[in-house]
């Protein structure tokens, strides 16, 4: 249980968050907030603030929690959703940040709409708002609950309530300029707390030797969790299916999350120039290589630990998702409550950048645009305020009937959202690489990404949903190739320009992009 310097620890956290926030928030005597400095930070953001913040929405609960019950279940090969992340990273600051800072929109269903018209705009923001809403916030809440309960003993929905308090007292007020900026606290805490967790399991699994000696007596004893790639025989082969996890779908949703994802990519919208946008994600990159060492080697030590008796397995076995918060009672007093905070940084920065963006996005593309025009910049900052509000309750509502029966939430979250990812980025990387791309091939990729992924679903239930999500992609691509070449060509005038990326850099990219998936479409067709 928490002690008196746990609890010490966790009220300085908090008080310097909300201290930080709150200064941060302040705007001058004569200058109201408008919409531009709420949700995008006025443009003020410095590639470490870009960075951090990136890192910061991204390791939630889902990630600390998820994937150390995973490192439990599965072990290292979990880490292949953090280590190719960081070469999708890289190339999203190299081909896709110039086209969307040049269109300088506020969103992505906003870059939607300046290439294919209104429709497509609307049909994916009120996706991405009921997405966001029902799946990703209502996610980080329910394992954020799932971690604090384990190791106070509170009510899950209690915990719940206490978290999105929390996110709501310290960010809804200054937008994303206060998320941004507090995430930089959040990162700090987050590595610190990660690798003092990590350490001490280590030491603990040496018999209180050297944390490097501890590793090494994970890898002997449990070689098969240092495995990256599982064989068809591994009971997680449907989740992470071998050699396909470095070659199929997981590049679709990697695409997807950090390339047209309005909370990911929010924080480079917002960044002073192209150069500190570029900037702060290759230092996003960078501090992805280092979370597994954070989170999926605690997992891993909890196996030993079980294994050795020193944790109960039957409890471990029945819900991974509880690892990181039983392994978090491990820990001494005063670091038990750095631990502590560590975990709650990493839930608020992703539920207040959740909330940032759902406003964002609603405010922006639909209230604006469909419900009340015309009205005064401090009108849509406070409706940015209510929506976020108003986010948060429904997710704290939907949290338990919808998450609370399953096994793992991580897998289960990659899963659904492989139903739509395939479209996103089809419509994307065609709509920024081909100008014959029209609004009909883009709700056509988008109709064949649903669609063809619940046949699948139901025609072949155990094909790994890797795979399905790469053969999926593949059809979107094709549909919207074939439907825009048969149908009305793009107006003239219309904005089918790739402005921001030159001609040699759209055509390399295409001739990658290619030759990649043929290589890869061969190899499907001779395995499978």
């Amino acid at each position: 249980m928490l002690t008196f310097l746990d609890l010490s620890v966790i009220a300085i956290y908090g008080a310097v968050l909300m201290g930080v926030a709150l200064y941060v928030s302040r705007a001058p005597a004569d200058h109201e907030i408008n919409s531009k400095d709420y949700f995008l930070a006025g443009n003020s953001l410095k590639w470490w603030a870009v960075g951090s913040s990136l890192i910061a929405a991204n390791i939630s609960a889902e990630q600390i929690i998820g994937q150390s019950g995973q490192g439990f279940v599965v072990g290292l090969a979990i880490a292949a959703y953090e280590w190719q992340a960081a070469l999708v990273l890289i190339i999203v600051a190299k081909f896709f940040l110039p086209i969307f800072l040049e269109k300088k929109i506020y969103t992505m269903p906003q870059f939607l709409e300046t290439r294919f018209g209104g429709e497509v705009k609307l049909l994916l923001a009120i996706f991405w708002v009921v997405l966001y809403t029902s799946v990703n916030l209502t996610a980080v809440l329910w394992l954020g609950g799932l971690a604090l309960n384990a190791l106070t003993g509170w009510s899950v929905m209690y915990c719940m309530i206490g978290l999105a308090v929390f996110a709501v007292l310290y960010s809804t007020y200054g937008g994303l300029k206060a998320v941004a900026l507090t995430d930089i606290i959040q990162v700090v805490i987050l590595v610190v707390g990660g690798a003092a967790i990590t350490g001490i399991l280590l030491s603990m699994v040496n018999n209180g030797g050297s944390m490097l000696g501890g590793f090494g007596v994970l890898m002997n004893d449990i070689p098969g969790h240092f495995k990256m790639i599982l064989s068809p025989e591994h009971p997680s082969y449907q989740d992470l299916p071998g050699i396909w996890t470095l070659l199929g779908g997981l590049w679709v949703l990697h695409f997807s999350y950090w390339g047209f994802n309005q909370y990911i990519i929010q924080r480079a919208l917002g960044a002073e120039s192209l150069q500190e946008a570029r900037k702060g994600l290759v230092f996003a990159a960078f501090l992805k290589l280092l979370i597994p060492l954070i989170v999926v080697i605690p997992g891993i030590a909890a196996l030993w630990l079980a294994q050795n008796a020193q944790l109960d397995m039957a409890t471990l076995q029945a819900k991974p998702d509880s690892t990181y918060g039983v392994l978090m009672t491990l820990m001494p007093q005063g670091l038990r409550g750095l631990v502590f905070a560590a975990l709650i940084a990493a839930i608020v920065s992703s539920l207040a950048s959740m909330m940032n963006s759902i406003s964002t996005i609603f405010t922006m593309d639909i209230y604006r645009d469909y419900l009340v025009t015309e009205k005064t910049e401090q009108h849509y900052v406070t409706v940015g305020r209510v929506t976020a509000l108003v986010s948060i309750v429904i997710a704290v509502i939907l949290a338990r009937p919808f998450l609370g029966g399953m096994a793992s939430a991580f897998q289960t979250i990659q899963e659904y959202s492989g139903y739509i990812a395939p479209g996103i980025v089809a419509v994307f990387l065609l709509g920024m690489f081909w100008q014959r791309c029209n609004a009909q091939g883009a709700f056509g990729m988008l109709i064949v990404s649903v669609g063809s992924n619940i046949i699948l679903k139901l025609a072949t239930p155990d094909t790994p949903f890797v795979i399905r999500i790469w053969v999926v992609f593949l059809g979107c691509m094709a549909a919207g190739y074939i439907i825009s070449l048969l149908t009305k060509e793009p107006e003239p005038g219309q904005p089918v320009d790739v402005s921001g990326i030159s001609f040699e850099s759209a055509a390399l990219f295409n001739r990658v992009s290619i030759s990649i998936g043929v290589l890869l479409t061969a190899i499907y067709i001779f395995f499978w």
